[in-house]
């Protein structure tokens, strides 16, 4: 077995969506979940088959989206995983119907920071063992960077 570490293409201005399904109707329902939530939203959505043809499919309603979707599924190239990208909106507007979507196992990550994603690799093919979003903490939140957490909550319309 060999480890890698795969580094994902984030949008510039957007976020991705990385996550472990299993079935081959994903692209189109991942599809009706984001576009009934939140239809504003740009994406692209790019599914990797685990069995028969095993293609990656896509789906989505920005090409550039779509294609950048379709390149990092390429990467990790493991089957049964997903990836969205994401614009003119967040994450957590779609997470919970993503969740809801009946193909859908689990969530990997949700971010818009440099991401790797830990790929083991077998005989049999590629599977994700987790990611790594972000950077290390530097630190404990004091005082100021309290109030700057809650101003920033405020100011993108998620808190009152």
């Amino acid at each position: 077995m060999e480890l890698k570490a795969i580094r994902l293409e984030v949008p510039e201005g957007g976020n991705i969506i990385l996550g472990q399904t299993h079935f081959i109707k994903t692209v189109e329902d991942l599809y009706e979940a984001i576009v009934n939530t939140v239809p504003q939203m740009k994406f692209g959505i790019a599914f990797n088959e685990a069995s028969g043809a095993c293609l990656t499919r896509a789906e989505g309603n920005d090409e550039e989206l779509k294609q950048l979707a379709i390149r990092n599924a390429s990467a990790i190239a493991a089957g049964h995983t997903f990836v969205i990208a994401l614009r003119d909106g967040y994450p957590i507007n779609v997470l919970g119907r993503i969740k809801d979507v009946p193909e859908v196992c689990s969530i990997f990550c949700a971010t818009a920071n440099p991401v790797e994603v830990i790929v083991a690799e077998t005989e049999q093919g590629r599977g994700v063992l987790g990611v790594v979003d972000g950077s290390s903490p530097k630190g404990v939140e004091g005082e100021q960077d309290r109030a700057w957490r809650h101003d920033l909550l405020r100011k993108i319309g998620y808190k009152r």
